[in-house]
């Protein structure tokens, strides 16, 4: 099986027709009825070919491609994609972790929905890049917007397994800084870092104007901690491992948990980015229609 179909299930894919990933707020690109855009016209300068669909305005075809190949095809230009889509997915250790009730470990599920992004975003005629991350940046993909290109970002995706410690403030400063063209960022990540840190690298693409997404990953027994039994927590960034009584803890470590997403829903409402927190519990194509239709909504509101 290659990466396409191991990410890409065509059952999911289906019940997510009609949706877009709208952005929110004004991007760097061409407009053509769906993005709002601070540009007017054409760039001069040539980035690829994409395919005619019906409704194109007929002077960007390349006629010389034409009479080689009998097939329309469009010269597409840096400012005239609609807009550029960053995923920035969380490849740490602590993204490893799966429980019993988990259909995928919270890494498995970024995985599989950041594929669907680019999907839609590809079919939608935008851009799509990818990061990958844990305490440095593993993998840059500059975006693209042909199937080529999600081909390369599946494979990009399969080739990371969860290691190491996270670094997310200092990679976001990074990352900030390698995006030049402002567009829309999604995150998916399971935040476990210092808040104070992150919060510092989420301004960053906040300065950069940014449309940013948080779109934090966790497994249902990390926020439920519906354990019984005696049991030995490993911490998964190399804190160790200690026996504990679950039942003694249980109010304590609800409380903490609740509190640190309530930092990560503040932090996202104070920079005026989306948030939606997602379980691994949950059906893939669910917390995908609930997010996109609900950016929809909004962008249809703008």
């Amino acid at each position: 099986m290659d990466s396409l179909q191991h990410f890409l299930d065509p059952q999911t894919l289906n019940k997510l027709k009609g949706l877009e990933l709208k952005a929110r707020l004004i991007v760097e690109g061409y407009v053509s009825g769906m993005h709002k855009s601070p540009y007017h016209g054409f760039s001069v300068e040539f980035a690829e070919h994409r395919e005619y669909v019906p409704g194109d305005d007929l002077r960007y075809v390349d006629w010389k491609v034409f009479g080689k190949s009998d097939r329309i095809y469009l010269k597409q230009y840096d400012e005239e994609t609609n807009f550029v889509c960053h995923l920035l997915v969380d490849t740490s250790e602590s993204m490893a972790y799966k429980s019993d009730k988990a259909m995928f470990s919270k890494l498995e599920y970024a995985q599989h929905l950041a594929a669907a992004l680019a999907y839609l975003i590809i079919h939608q005629q935008d851009a799509i890049g990818l990061a990958t991350f844990d305490s440095s940046v593993r993998h840059f993909l500059r975006p693209g917007s042909t199937a080529a290109q999600l081909r390369q970002l599946c494979h990009t995706l399969e080739l990371d397994q969860p290691t190491g410690e996270s670094a997310i403030g200092p990679i976001f400063h990074d990352l900030a800084e390698r995006i030049k063209r402002r567009g829309v960022v999604v995150i998916l990540s399971d935040f476990f870092d210092d808040p104070e840190s992150l919060l510092m690298g989420l301004k960053h693409f906040w300065h950069r104007r940014h449309d940013v997404v948080l779109l934090q990953i966790i497994d249902p027994a990390e926020q439920d901690f519906a354990f019984v039994d005696p049991t030995l927590f490993k911490g998964l960034e190399n804190l160790g491992e200690q026996l504990t009584e679950p039942r003694a803890l249980r109010k304590a470590y609800q409380r903490e948990f609740e509190a640190f997403l309530r930092t990560i829903r503040s932090a996202a409402r104070d920079l005026h980015m989306d948030y939606v927190l997602m379980r691994t519990d949950q059906p893939l194509e669910v917390a995908l229609h609930e997010f996109l239709s609900r950016r929809m909504r909004k962008a249809g509101r703008g």
